[in-house]
């Protein structure tokens, strides 16, 4: 496979992906919606930060393109400054946290060197930052009727969400690993 078509495969999967975490994460958590876009539970957030840790700049760039499909086309779509900015910070945040990885744990592509406890790390890096950009940005529109109340909320909905998501492919990993040593007798 040529690398242009890697790239492009990536992008796309991380978008849909994306999506499908999104369409999940409504048929199940929307009874949790505080306000439209901030959840108590929140799994694409997990599909976030586990897609720009796998893929990179790949990966934001998938967050980015879904983000503004269901930003312009869904949540907002009478808001197009909130949808393209929505966009923009969903995917800033996560890239912003696969950056600091690589530089405070010396990130390897395979993942292997992310323990439980680093995982943990990274997904309260997340949970932090991307309430903090979409809160400041909330602020600077003039939007601030919630600011404490909405960025509590969605740093819990991502942590909560990112720890599901993050947890369950780590215990899926070790499944498979388990099954295939079990296979080869080893």
């Amino acid at each position: 496979m040529s690398n242009l078509r890697l790239h492009v495969f990536a992008v796309l999967g991380t978008a849909l992906v994306f999506v499908l975490a999104l369409w999940v994460n409504q048929e199940i958590f929307t009874h949790t919606e505080f306000v439209r876009g901030i959840n108590w539970v929140y799994l694409p957030s997990g599909v976030r930060l586990l897609s720009t840790l796998l893929l990179g700049g790949d990966g934001a760039l998938g967050l980015l393109l879904a983000s503004w499909l269901v930003s312009f086309f869904y949540f907002f779509p009478h808001d197009p400054v909130r949808a393209f900015a929505g966009g923009i910070i969903a995917a800033v945040a996560p890239y912003a946290v696969y950056r600091l990885a690589k530089e405070w744990y010396g990130l390897k592509a395979s993942l292997s060197n992310l323990t439980a406890q680093r995982l943990l790390m990274l997904a309260l890096a997340y949970s932090i930052a991307n309430p903090l950009l979409h809160h400041i940005w909330f602020a600077l529109r003039g939007e601030s009727q919630h600011l404490v109340e909405g960025f509590s909320i969605m740093f819990i909905g991502d942590l909560l969400g990112a720890l599901i998501v993050l947890y369950a492919v780590k215990m899926a990993l070790w499944f498979v690993r388990r099954s295939a040593a079990a296979r080869t007798g080893l």
